[in-house]
């Protein structure tokens, strides 16, 4: 009769929880948060979307008329790609590993 009262909380024990101290930044990491929170600014920004955009448009104009190599045309759209598509990609996979 014992062992079936230790079972809730072993269960209580093992069943996986959120930490708590996710949402809370470490202490002296505010100079680090803040340029980490510029450089997502600059990289997602409108002069960035600006020149993505005339990347893309060159090397497909370059691709068109065969002056470059579609391999390395390609992984530059590629990377344009990924790179705006970096936080839908991460939540992404953040929420397929929360299924398992």
């Amino acid at each position: 009769m014992r062992k079936l009262a230790l079972i809730p909380a072993l269960l209580t024990l093992f069943s996986p929880t959120a930490a708590l101290a996710q949402g809370v930044d470490p202490r002296g990491s505010g100079p680090i948060v803040a340029a980490l929170a510029w450089m997502q600014g600059t990289l997602l920004g409108n002069v960035a979307t600006a020149v993505a955009v005339m990347a893309v448009a060159a090397v497909g104009f370059m691709m068109l008329t065969g002056r470059m190599n579609w391999r390395f045309g390609a992984t530059v759209i590629v990377g344009c790609f990924v790179l705006f598509g970096a936080a839908s990609i991460v939540s992404g996979i953040q929420s397929a590993a929360a299924v398992g």
